[in-house]
Protein backbone atom coordinates (compact mmCIF):
# COMPACT_ATOMS: atom_id res chain seq x y z
CA UNK A 1 0.00 0.00 0.00
CA UNK A 2 1.36 3.63 -0.85
CA UNK A 3 2.04 5.72 2.24
CA UNK A 4 2.79 9.31 2.53
CA UNK A 5 3.01 10.14 6.25
CA UNK A 6 6.45 10.90 7.29
CA UNK A 7 6.71 8.71 10.49
CA UNK A 8 7.65 5.60 8.99
CA UNK A 9 8.44 2.44 10.38
CA UNK A 10 9.15 -1.38 10.12
CA UNK A 11 7.77 -2.52 13.70
CA UNK A 12 8.87 -6.21 14.44
CA UNK A 13 5.54 -8.93 14.77
CA UNK A 14 5.56 -10.11 18.77
CA UNK A 15 3.54 -13.25 17.61
CA UNK A 16 5.74 -13.80 14.64
CA UNK A 17 9.72 -12.74 14.88
CA UNK A 18 10.49 -13.08 11.28
CA UNK A 19 7.56 -10.58 10.62
CA UNK A 20 8.04 -6.61 9.75
CA UNK A 21 5.10 -4.09 9.70
CA UNK A 22 5.20 -1.35 7.61
CA UNK A 23 3.69 1.48 9.56
CA UNK A 24 3.04 4.99 8.14
CA UNK A 25 1.79 7.53 11.40
CA UNK A 26 1.05 4.31 12.99
CA UNK A 27 -1.38 3.05 10.29
CA UNK A 28 -0.20 -0.64 9.23
CA UNK A 29 0.59 -0.48 5.63
CA UNK A 30 2.29 -3.67 4.32
CA UNK A 31 3.60 -6.75 6.08
CA UNK A 32 6.47 -9.30 5.37
CA UNK A 33 8.28 -12.17 6.87
CA UNK A 34 12.23 -12.17 6.38
CA UNK A 35 12.10 -15.62 5.61
CA UNK A 36 8.96 -16.43 3.96
CA UNK A 37 7.65 -14.35 1.14
CA UNK A 38 4.59 -16.77 1.16
CA UNK A 39 2.99 -15.85 3.77
CA UNK A 40 0.95 -13.42 3.62
CA UNK A 41 -0.27 -11.73 6.84
CA UNK A 42 -3.22 -9.53 5.42
CA UNK A 43 -6.65 -10.84 4.66
CA UNK A 44 -7.67 -8.97 1.88
CA UNK A 45 -3.47 -9.49 0.23
CA UNK A 46 -4.29 -13.08 0.56
CA UNK A 47 -7.04 -12.55 -1.39
CA UNK A 48 -5.53 -10.59 -4.18
CA UNK A 49 -2.52 -13.17 -4.17
CA UNK A 50 -5.42 -16.18 -4.74
CA UNK A 51 -6.39 -14.61 -8.01
CA UNK A 52 -2.97 -14.34 -9.25
CA UNK A 53 -2.21 -18.01 -8.58
CA UNK A 54 -5.38 -18.60 -9.94
CA UNK A 55 -4.97 -16.23 -13.13
CA UNK A 56 -2.37 -18.57 -14.91
CA UNK A 57 -1.24 -22.38 -14.68
CA UNK A 58 1.14 -22.81 -11.76
CA UNK A 59 4.67 -21.08 -12.09
CA UNK A 60 3.84 -19.95 -15.15
CA UNK A 61 5.60 -16.10 -15.37
CA UNK A 62 3.90 -13.34 -15.92
CA UNK A 63 4.45 -9.96 -16.61
CA UNK A 64 2.82 -7.66 -12.98
CA UNK A 65 2.24 -4.20 -12.78
CA UNK A 66 1.93 -3.22 -9.46
CA UNK A 67 0.85 0.41 -8.49
CA UNK A 68 1.47 1.13 -4.61
CA UNK A 69 4.52 -0.95 -3.06
CA UNK A 70 4.50 -0.51 0.23
CA UNK A 71 7.05 -2.82 1.83
CA UNK A 72 7.11 -5.25 -2.00
CA UNK A 73 4.54 -7.66 0.02
CA UNK A 74 3.09 -8.90 -3.69
CA UNK A 75 5.89 -8.52 -5.71
CA UNK A 76 8.09 -10.95 -3.75
CA UNK A 77 5.35 -13.24 -3.48
CA UNK A 78 4.78 -13.61 -7.13
CA UNK A 79 8.48 -13.76 -7.62
CA UNK A 80 8.68 -17.10 -5.93
CA UNK A 81 5.60 -18.50 -6.85
CA UNK A 82 6.00 -17.75 -10.43
CA UNK A 83 9.83 -17.25 -10.86
CA UNK A 84 10.78 -15.39 -14.08
CA UNK A 85 8.15 -12.92 -13.84
CA UNK A 86 9.21 -9.10 -14.68
CA UNK A 87 7.65 -6.39 -12.33
CA UNK A 88 7.33 -3.03 -12.00
CA UNK A 89 6.51 -1.51 -8.93
CA UNK A 90 5.11 2.09 -9.02
CA UNK A 91 5.83 3.52 -5.19
CA UNK A 92 4.78 7.50 -5.08
CA UNK A 93 6.55 8.01 -1.71
CA UNK A 94 10.40 7.60 -1.89
CA UNK A 95 10.74 7.34 1.57
CA UNK A 96 8.96 4.48 1.31
CA UNK A 97 11.23 2.88 -0.95
CA UNK A 98 14.58 4.23 0.73
CA UNK A 99 13.21 2.39 4.02
CA UNK A 100 12.02 -0.76 2.70
CA UNK A 101 15.60 -0.95 0.79
CA UNK A 102 17.61 -0.37 3.64
CA UNK A 103 15.98 -2.60 6.16
CA UNK A 104 13.93 -5.63 4.35
CA UNK A 105 15.72 -8.17 2.03
CA UNK A 106 16.65 -7.09 -0.85
CA UNK A 107 14.40 -6.74 -4.01
CA UNK A 108 13.73 -10.30 -5.72
CA UNK A 109 15.25 -10.64 -9.20
CA UNK A 110 13.12 -9.78 -11.82
CA UNK A 111 11.57 -6.66 -9.89
CA UNK A 112 12.15 -3.12 -10.58
CA UNK A 113 10.84 -0.19 -8.05
CA UNK A 114 10.60 3.10 -9.44
CA UNK A 115 9.10 6.03 -7.28
CA UNK A 116 6.18 8.33 -9.83
CA UNK A 117 2.62 8.47 -9.63
CA UNK A 118 -0.02 6.07 -10.47
CA UNK A 119 -1.46 8.03 -13.22
CA UNK A 120 1.89 8.82 -14.82
CA UNK A 121 3.52 5.43 -14.80
CA UNK A 122 -0.36 4.09 -16.81
CA UNK A 123 -0.18 6.80 -19.38
CA UNK A 124 3.97 5.76 -19.94
CA UNK A 125 3.50 2.21 -20.33
CA UNK A 126 2.77 0.36 -23.50
CA UNK A 127 -0.44 -0.93 -24.52
CA UNK A 128 -1.27 -4.72 -24.05
CA UNK A 129 1.70 -4.65 -21.46
CA UNK A 130 0.85 -6.42 -18.58
CA UNK A 131 -0.76 -9.91 -17.62
CA UNK A 132 -1.75 -8.85 -14.14
CA UNK A 133 -2.15 -5.19 -12.25
CA UNK A 134 -2.41 -4.60 -8.75
CA UNK A 135 -3.58 -1.20 -7.05
CA UNK A 136 -3.06 -0.75 -3.55
CA UNK A 137 -2.93 3.28 -3.75
CA UNK A 138 -3.26 5.20 -0.47
CA UNK A 139 -2.52 8.67 0.73
CA UNK A 140 -3.41 9.51 3.98
CA UNK A 141 -6.33 6.51 4.06
CA UNK A 142 -7.78 7.57 1.28
CA UNK A 143 -7.72 6.38 -2.32
CA UNK A 144 -6.95 9.72 -4.14
CA UNK A 145 -9.58 10.73 -6.44
CA UNK A 146 -7.92 10.29 -9.78
CA UNK A 147 -7.43 6.29 -9.40
CA UNK A 148 -10.89 5.96 -8.39
CA UNK A 149 -12.37 6.98 -12.27
CA UNK A 150 -13.32 5.43 -15.56
CA UNK A 151 -10.60 7.28 -17.10
CA UNK A 152 -8.25 5.92 -14.59
CA UNK A 153 -9.85 2.39 -15.47
CA UNK A 154 -9.62 2.67 -18.89
CA UNK A 155 -5.95 3.13 -18.78
CA UNK A 156 -5.60 0.14 -16.43
CA UNK A 157 -7.52 -1.92 -19.81
CA UNK A 158 -5.37 -0.08 -22.24
CA UNK A 159 -2.37 -1.49 -20.54
CA UNK A 160 -3.78 -5.11 -19.84
CA UNK A 161 -3.54 -7.96 -22.25
CA UNK A 162 -6.55 -9.03 -23.54
CA UNK A 163 -6.50 -12.27 -21.26
CA UNK A 164 -5.02 -9.61 -17.98
CA UNK A 165 -6.65 -8.62 -14.65
CA UNK A 166 -6.97 -5.75 -12.59
CA UNK A 167 -6.68 -6.00 -9.29
CA UNK A 168 -7.76 -3.28 -6.99
CA UNK A 169 -7.68 -2.95 -2.86
CA UNK A 170 -10.70 -1.20 -1.36
CA UNK A 171 -10.54 -0.09 2.24
CA UNK A 172 -14.07 0.82 3.50
CA UNK A 173 -17.15 0.47 6.22
CA UNK A 174 -20.60 -0.50 5.97
CA UNK A 175 -22.51 0.50 4.09
CA UNK A 176 -19.77 -0.29 1.45
CA UNK A 177 -20.35 3.15 -0.62
CA UNK A 178 -17.14 3.30 -1.78
CA UNK A 179 -16.69 -0.41 -3.02
CA UNK A 180 -20.41 -0.11 -4.72
CA UNK A 181 -19.11 2.73 -6.91
CA UNK A 182 -15.63 1.30 -7.51
CA UNK A 183 -17.44 -1.64 -8.58
CA UNK A 184 -19.68 0.13 -10.92
CA UNK A 185 -17.00 2.19 -11.98
CA UNK A 186 -14.97 -1.04 -13.38
CA UNK A 187 -18.45 -2.57 -14.70
CA UNK A 188 -18.04 0.36 -17.13
CA UNK A 189 -14.70 -0.69 -18.27
CA UNK A 190 -14.31 -4.20 -17.91
CA UNK A 191 -16.34 -6.87 -19.27
CA UNK A 192 -15.92 -9.32 -16.70
CA UNK A 193 -15.89 -7.87 -12.42
CA UNK A 194 -16.44 -9.54 -8.75
CA UNK A 195 -15.75 -8.75 -5.33
CA UNK A 196 -13.73 -10.53 -2.91
CA UNK A 197 -14.24 -9.56 0.92
CA UNK A 198 -14.83 -10.97 4.35
CA UNK A 199 -18.55 -11.95 4.54
CA UNK A 200 -19.02 -9.75 7.71
CA UNK A 201 -17.77 -7.33 4.86
CA UNK A 202 -20.39 -8.23 2.64
CA UNK A 203 -23.36 -8.26 4.82
CA UNK A 204 -22.62 -4.51 5.88
CA UNK A 205 -20.99 -5.97 9.68
CA UNK A 206 -17.36 -4.76 9.76
CA UNK A 207 -14.66 -1.92 8.47
CA UNK A 208 -12.02 -3.52 5.80
CA UNK A 209 -10.69 -4.19 2.79
CA UNK A 210 -12.23 -4.94 -0.34
CA UNK A 211 -10.94 -6.81 -3.48
CA UNK A 212 -12.36 -5.92 -6.56
CA UNK A 213 -10.97 -8.15 -9.49
CA UNK A 214 -12.17 -6.77 -13.03
CA UNK A 215 -10.95 -8.77 -16.59
CA UNK A 216 -11.23 -7.42 -20.25
CA UNK A 217 -12.76 -11.02 -22.09
CA UNK A 218 -15.59 -11.58 -21.00
CA UNK A 219 -16.10 -14.74 -18.09
CA UNK A 220 -12.27 -14.40 -17.82
CA UNK A 221 -12.19 -14.46 -14.03
CA UNK A 222 -11.84 -18.05 -12.13
CA UNK A 223 -14.97 -17.41 -10.21
CA UNK A 224 -15.59 -20.85 -9.32
CA UNK A 225 -12.16 -21.64 -7.61
CA UNK A 226 -11.82 -18.36 -6.63
CA UNK A 227 -14.73 -19.46 -4.12
CA UNK A 228 -13.39 -22.30 -3.17
CA UNK A 229 -10.24 -20.33 -2.07
CA UNK A 230 -12.06 -17.37 0.12
CA UNK A 231 -13.72 -20.12 1.46
CA UNK A 232 -10.55 -21.60 2.93
CA UNK A 233 -9.09 -18.68 3.79
CA UNK A 234 -8.43 -18.20 7.55
CA UNK A 235 -11.03 -15.45 7.39
CA UNK A 236 -13.91 -16.69 5.14
CA UNK A 237 -14.19 -14.41 2.32
CA UNK A 238 -17.57 -14.62 0.02
CA UNK A 239 -17.29 -13.70 -3.96
CA UNK A 240 -19.80 -11.34 -5.27
CA UNK A 241 -20.37 -12.37 -9.08
CA UNK A 242 -22.61 -12.14 -11.93
CA UNK A 243 -26.71 -11.27 -10.38
CA UNK A 244 -25.11 -11.37 -7.34
CA UNK A 245 -23.40 -8.20 -8.03
CA UNK A 246 -26.17 -6.61 -9.60
CA UNK A 247 -28.14 -6.40 -6.97
CA UNK A 248 -24.64 -5.28 -4.61
CA UNK A 249 -24.09 -2.25 -7.12
CA UNK A 250 -27.71 -1.15 -7.59
CA UNK A 251 -28.33 2.51 -7.62
CA UNK A 252 -24.37 3.14 -7.73
CA UNK A 253 -23.35 5.14 -10.98
CA UNK A 254 -19.90 4.56 -11.99
CA UNK A 255 -17.15 7.50 -11.27
CA UNK A 256 -16.06 10.13 -13.39
CA UNK A 257 -12.97 12.03 -13.83
CA UNK A 258 -14.67 15.25 -12.89
CA UNK A 259 -15.99 13.77 -9.66
CA UNK A 260 -14.56 13.81 -6.29
CA UNK A 261 -13.82 10.73 -4.57
CA UNK A 262 -15.99 9.78 -1.71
Amino acid sequence: MGATDDRLELAVDPARPTGRTLLAGGVEQSYVDLTDPTYLHFEYVRRMAAVADLAAPSGVSLDVLHLGGGALTLPRYVAVTRPGSAQLVVERDPAVVELVARDLPPVPAGVEVRVADAGEALASAGANAYDLVFADIYRAARMPPHVTTVAFAAEVARVLRPDGIYLVNVTDLPPLAVTRVQAATLRSVFADVCVVADRRMLRGRRYGNVVLAAAPRPHRLPVARLVVRALRDPLPGGVLHGPALDTFIAGARPRTASETAP
